[in-house]
């Protein structure tokens, strides 16, 4: 099944957008006291638009995921600017950016790393909400049976431990989680790779129907461009650190200019023709 992520939103000004984000961390050789730097990633500049997904993609290694935590406000960049509707987050103190995290944030690839494995559904829905001190304990609990609902688990398994579900249905719960706080922007760190066909096209169903409903920004991290082409607004192609490419997702597939963007839809290209003889 192929979503649908058109919306009604007509954006124009981003949600959150980054200006020359870098970041580095300072490392120590082995048996030794000498310190070097590495740079995940430099100069990076992005813009998320409520009600559209910007896909990120692009080699391991390549600075995607140390990007998504900045982003996330998980990580402190080493440089750079990051704005959220128009505020300048990385000049405020961690008291200051305590009620901002609600707005951004960031569902793992691994649900069942990412959710603690004491905690009932309810529980872990709960626990953000009860860190923000937000609503009461009976209106924690009601919100969270809702969002349940919402993302397609039945509230009577509000007593379940997270590894008495299927591993679709803990991403569901991980979605519930994220969206307790009602953010204005979901970072996904390859939510789908860890998921069968089916399941898949189910929460890719979810995502498109939370993001249209609520006019979500997604900044969505895959290295499937098969499944970037069904739910992406815009591509942006990251290559040793940096951004090397962005486009429409329509107008990238079509013409790619950058060597690394094209060998990338090369390999796709060559697995689907693979599979065509295979199946013929």
């Amino acid at each position: 099944m192929k979503p649908t992520l058109e919306s009604n939103v007509n954006p124009i000004e981003p949600l959150l957008r980054v200006t020359g984000l870098s970041k580095q961390y300072v490392q120590q050789r082995t048996f030794s006291r000498t310190k070097f730097t590495v740079t995940a990633f430099e100069d990076v500049d992005l813009a998320l638009f409520p009600g559209k997904t910007l896909a990120l993609v692009g080699e391991s290694g390549a600075g995607k995921s140390s990007l998504a935590r900045c982003i996330a406000l998980l990580e402190h960049p080493s440089a750079g600017k990051m704005e959220l509707e128009g505020e300048d987050l990385l000049g405020l103190d961690r008291k200051a950016l305590f009620p901002i995290r609600r707005r951004v944030q960031m569902i793992f690839q691994d649900s069942a790393s990412a959710l603690n494995p004491g905690l009932t559904a309810c529980e872990i829905i709960v626990e953000p909400m009860a860190i923000q001190r937000e609503r009461t304990k009976s209106q924690r609990r009601k919100h969270a049976l809702q969002l349940m609902e919402q993302v397609g688990l039945d509230a009577k398994w509000e007593r379940k431990l997270p590894l008495e579900f299927s591993g679709g249905q803990r991403q569901r719960l991980t979605i519930a989680r994220a969206l307790a706080l009602k953010p204005r922007v979901l970072i996904l760190d390859e939510v789908l790779s860890n998921l069968d066909a089916l399941n898949q096209d189910l929460i890719l169903k979810l995502l498109a129907d939370l993001q249209v409903s609520q006019s979500l920004a997604y900044l969505h991290i895959s290295h499937d461009l098969r499944l970037v082409s069904q739910f992406a607004h815009e591509v942006a192609v990251m290559y040793e650190g940096r951004i090397v490419e962005q486009k429409s997702a329509r107008d990238l597939f079509a013409s790619p200019e950058h060597f690394y963007t094209k060998q990338l839809l090369a390999t796709v290209r060559s697995v689907e023709s693979i599979l065509l003889e295979r199946s013929a």
